[in-house]
């Protein structure tokens, strides 16, 4: 294991939470089930029992979860028992990042409103806390998960009183931000440790409770020398992560709607595929499943517009979301919809601030009509010829195809389009194969 000054890392760990139960009044550890705060848990177990200590933990259940993940966290319940005093397990309506649209940047996780495409059930442990039985005045529906963290910590100090330590499963080597966190002069620390920092709410607000980092200073290396050394437990989809590929730097948890979302829903394909299609049906809008790692990249995308969205928001989410995946499918839509909005404003005098969002089905079925509901059903219909805003098959578009079909081996098969034109040429390129 890497040196601390005169000792290795774990050594430095056992050291700081020995510390930390010394220092604060009560201590609370948040973890997610990942690898650095599951072995933080068990190494601070460790500590409680020699000192004879209790702490409580903080795990918030973000629903698209593995079903490995909550394995985990369940066996962790078990394993640390002993010495817990309290396991706040929380299934509340947070908001998280969706970073899938830019239409819809946040997702609410435990929304009741979505209770039908909830990835999992709902625990029944008695220690759960939901909409149902939540104790804290101060939750509002929604809330964002950064403010949930800051108002809890402030609500466990005053519950508890006193100075309180919370213990956070971070190393600086993970990431950027996760590195100024550490590292920032602004930040007010606990008996000048660097690796404490002390919680504010607003900018000038400062709690009696301070966030302290065990393991700041670890490698990957050092969370599985501490596993192996230790025979401690870890989360099993590691294991299918590096089966699967994966080195042990590459390998993380993330939410699978966030920055890092094709990673995020790959992973949750290859490791999980039962969780992995209820993930991909779980935001509102497109299926992304139609869309990302199908099988047939021009099969037709299953949709579900939200009510609060106009058709030409729509249109844009779509396009957005197809950009995700394959920027030139979204391109040469693009160019069509262009097209098709140019030849209206010349011929018809219709400028594009004019097309209407929605116009008589009859007209649109016939095409004798522009309106924002008819190029959304035609991108959802995956209709490359654009044969629904009225454009016929030609040479550029079949060069496009081909183009297409060198990148993205899973382009069309014959059995996933009714257009005759496309179901011949995805039948040659499966006769040759």
């Amino acid at each position: 294991m890497k040196k601390y000054t005169e000792k290795n890392v774990l050594d430095a760990a056992f050291e700081r939470i020995e510390f930390a139960f010394n220092e604060f009044d009560n201590i609370y550890f948040s973890i997610s089930g990942g690898k650095d705060s599951s072995v933080m848990l068990q190494l601070a177990a460790v500590v409680a029992r020699k000192m004879n200590k209790k702490f409580d933990v903080l795990y918030i259940d973000l629903e698209a979860q593995y079903k490995a993940t909550i394995e985990h966290i369940e066996e962790l319940i078990k394993e640390t028992e002993d010495v817990v005093k309290n396991f706040y397990w929380v299934c509340l309506p947070i908001s998280l990042r969706n970073a899938v649209s830019i239409i819809q940047p946040k997702w609410i996780y435990w929304d009741k409103n979505d209770k039908d495409k909830w990835v999992r059930d709902m625990p029944k442990y008695d220690y759960v806390i939901n909409e149902d039985n939540c104790p804290w005045e101060w939750f509002v529906e929604g809330m964002e998960f950064e403010d949930f963290i800051i108002y809890f910590a402030e609500w466990y100090q005053k519950e508890h009183s006193g100075l309180t330590g919370a213990g956070i499963g971070i190393r600086s080597d993970e990431s950027l931000n996760r590195f100024r966190t550490i590292v920032s002069d602004k930040k007010v620390k606990y008996k000048n440790k660097n690796w404490t920092t002390q919680i504010k709410i607003g900018k000038d607000k400062f709690l009696d409770v301070f966030n302290f980092y065990p393991i700041y200073d670890w490698r990957t290396e050092d969370i599985w020398g501490a596993v192996s050394k230790l025979d401690l437990k870890f989360n099993q989809i590691y294991e299918l992560m590096y089966k699967n590929g994966l080195t042990i730097y590459e390998q993380r948890l993330c939410q699978p709607y966030g920055d890092d979302q094709r990673n995020g829903l790959d992973q949750f394909r290859a490791l999980e595929p039962e969780t992995w299609e209820r993930v991909v049906n779980r935001v509102h809008g497109v299926n992304f499943g139609n869309i990302y790692c199908r099988t047939s990249l021009l099969g037709n995308i299953k949709t579900e517009k939200p009510d609060l969205m106009t058709w030409q928001q729509y249109t844009v989410f779509l396009l957005e979301t197809i950009g995700l995946y394959s920027p030139e499918l979204r391109d040469h839509y693009y160019r069509k919809i262009k097209t098709f909005l140019k030849w209206y404003e010349e011929k018809e005098g219709i400028l594009l601030q004019n097309i209407p969002d929605e116009a008589d089905l009859k007209l649109e079925s016939s095409k004798k009509v522009a309106s924002w509901r008819r190029i959304a059903r035609a991108i959802e219909r995956n209709d490359f010829w654009m044969k629904r805003l009225s454009f016929g098959q030609t040479k550029s578009d079949i060069e496009t195809l081909y183009r297409l079909k060198e990148k993205y081996a899973n382009l069309i098969k014959s059995e996933n389009t009714n257009d005759k034109h496309l179901k011949k040429i995805a039948e040659e390129w499966e006769n040759e194969h």
